[in-house]
């Protein structure tokens, strides 16, 4: 047992807990409407603002979308902090994940291709925290749509190597659970997608539902990793740099021989050129005789 076990809780417990009190500040703040609200106008006379009670006419700007809930102080404060720290926490997760993976004595395309799905989900979220929808919407559209589609093909490929490293009845039930949780998650992400292109008001917050269902999926799968990181030792942090470190030096020694390939092949390309030249003046003389 050691303390890496408490990462992925921690990172579920702060990501989950830390966007719903966004979204009940928001909803304080008349920044967004409630979830449990689903009917909504085409405008709205300005109301006075009763503190500790949401809106009571809504909009579609009002619609309580994960990014919407995040756009406005004070609560975008606390939004660019989750996602900052979020990413942080998804990157050594990720790490870990691959390290561990590696000492288990499984290097594949796969394990790779996760750990660079799980940082490009980083990136995403260090985007969407920090790039608020309603200030800067073009890199906050960006951000999302590089987060969440990284995030679900991260999750898919560790559901691939969960049942690679499987070795116990309990590991095989760890990967149903993830399987279960990355069909739930593939679900709600499409029927987000086509639900958030119509204008209808009823679709678009059907749209809003299925975003927070999708994010916290995922959260709750990057804190399903409790159950192996029990097993991570600073041996299995070693073999992840190593490895990292094999992979750039075998891609400085892949240069390196190919510029000595190259080189090889123009001394080559030269010496049939320089004997030809040699044959044609030894031959000169000859023909001069000859004449």
């Amino acid at each position: 047992m050691t303390a890496w076990i408490v990462l992925p809780v921690s990172l579920s417990a702060f990501s989950i807990t830390g966007i719903w009190i966004v979204y009940a500040m928001a909803v304080m703040n008349h920044h967004v409407c409630p979830v449990e609200n689903w009917f909504y106008n085409v405008t709205c006379i300005e109301e006075l603002p009763r503190p500790g009670f949401p809106k009571t006419c809504c909009t579609i700007q009002d619609i309580p979308l994960i990014s919407k809930c995040g756009s406005f102080p004070p609560e975008s404060c606390l939004f660019s902090l989750i996602g900052n720290v979020g990413a942080f926490m998804v990157v050594m997760v990720c790490f870990l994940r691959y390290a561990q993976v590696i000492e288990h004595s499984h290097r594949c395309w796969v394990n790779t291709s996760a750990l660079v799905s799980g940082c490009t989900n980083a990136l995403g979220l260090v985007m969407v925290g920090n790039f608020q929808v309603d200030h800067a919407k073009s890199l906050h559209y960006v951000g999302a749509g590089v987060a969440f589609p990284a995030g679900l093909l991260f999750v898919c490929l560790q559901c691939v190597l969960t049942y690679r490293v499987a070795v116990t009845a309990l590991d095989y039930w760890m990967a149903h659970f993830r399987v279960a949780l990355t069909l739930g998650a593939m679900v709600s992400l499409v029927l987000s997608g086509i639900f958030f292109i119509h204008e209808s008001f009823i679709l678009q917050h059907a749209a809003a539902i299925c975003e927070w269902v999708f994010t916290v999926d995922i959260l709750v799968f990057y804190g399903t990793f409790t159950y192996e990181f029990g097993t991570v030792t600073s041996e299995t942090l070693m073999v992840g740099l190593q490895q990292s470190h094999h992979h750039g030096s075998g891609v400085i020694m892949g240069s390196r021989a190919r510029g000595s390939t190259l080189g090889g092949a123009t001394k080559g390309l030269k010496s049939p050129g320089g004997s030809s030249t040699s044959t044609h003046l030894n031959c000169t003389p000859e023909s001069i005789a000859m004449l």
